[in-house]
């Protein structure tokens, strides 16, 4: 029994229509699903991911107009790193994002940017064995298509070391030589968790990551892996049922905000392969609710809509 890397990663954005011109069009990823959030079914929940949503390509948002714009700190996730293919992959997009209008950075690590409001990015030329999760946009060649996530960027003011026996007893594997740099991996999909040190105070807004989930097979894994964290002196909640999987939450140590999500769901229990993304879809405790709630929420368009 291990988890399987990342499930998915949760951010904020203050402004939808942006939001999927920036992911579903610009990054070419596959709006999945247009939902609500479950917990204040007045803003938007959006998923992007591969053509599926697959566990390990999955970047969602919550929609919270008007929000103030975040800023990274000590405690808070601040960095996506993704896979691509190669080096040839690099150039495309150092072309693509700067014929954009964003700013774009080569390091030895990659290649850096930003999103509209501040969410930073990191396209790295990674050879895991790891099956690639590409979204098939129309107009950006498969072989630079992103490929799922290669990991998560957090930061920590002591580096990660007090995070030291959750992360262990959860199954991470440190780096030799220090406690901020981890890897999670299972039997077909990795991740790497890197602490750095903080410059300063954050605050969640806009441009900022809500939470990080890690990729359990079903909900007997999930049992097993909440008793774990509560073992390891975390306080995870009862498992909760967020229609396409099923989740527990817990901080860890630095105060970033763990879940653990089973993947034997999915995002095709409400609506078919083909057109996912395309119909606002709510959880069955809000269905009558629904003309309200379209009024509500800021109108989007699908880049992707078959229609």
């Amino acid at each position: 029994m291990a988890l399987e890397g990342l499930h998915h990663i949760t951010a904020i954005t203050a402004d939808a229509p942006r939001n999927v011109d920036f992911y579903a069009r610009t990054l070419g990823l596959r709006l999945v699903k247009k939902t609500v959030n479950f917990d204040q079914p007045d803003v938007y929940h959006l998923y992007y991911g591969d053509e599926t949503g697959t566990p390990g390509s999955i970047l969602t948002f919550f929609e919270f107009p008007h929000a103030a714009p975040g800023r990274h700190g000590d405690g808070m996730p601040y960095r996506v790193p993704w896979r691509v293919q190669g080096p040839d992959a690099l150039e495309f997009w150092s072309r693509r994002l700067g014929d954009e209008g964003v700013a774009v950075s080569r390091t030895d690590a990659g290649l850096l940017f930003a999103d509209p409001e501040g969410l930073e990015h990191q396209l790295v030329a990674d050879d895991a064995p790891d099956a690639p999760l590409a979204a098939l946009a129309p107009d950006i060649p498969p072989e630079h298509a992103l490929l799922g996530f290669a990991g998560v960027r957090a930061y920590a003011a002591d580096g990660g070391a007090s995070s030291t026996p959750l992360l262990e007893a959860l199954g991470f594997t440190a780096s030799a030589g220090g406690h901020d740099t981890w890897q999670l991996a299972g039997d077909a999909r990795r991740a790497s968790w890197h602490y750095d040190a903080p410059p300063g105070r954050g605050r969640q807004g806009a441009g900022s990551i809500h939470h990080i989930a890690w990729s359990a097979a079903d909900d007997a894994e999930l049992s097993r892996f909440r008793e774990i964290a509560a073992g390891a002196g975390a306080r995870p909640t009862p498992i909760i049922d967020r229609q396409y999987f099923h989740s527990v939450y817990f901080r860890e140590p630095s105060g970033v905000l763990f879940e653990l999500a089973s993947r034997d769901i999915g995002f095709d229990v409400d609506e078919p392969e083909q057109t996912l993304g395309e119909e606002l879809k709510l959880p069955p405790q809000y269905e009558a609710r629904r003309e309200q709630l379209q009024r509500a929420l800021t109108p989007i368009a699908n880049p992707r809509a078959t229609a």
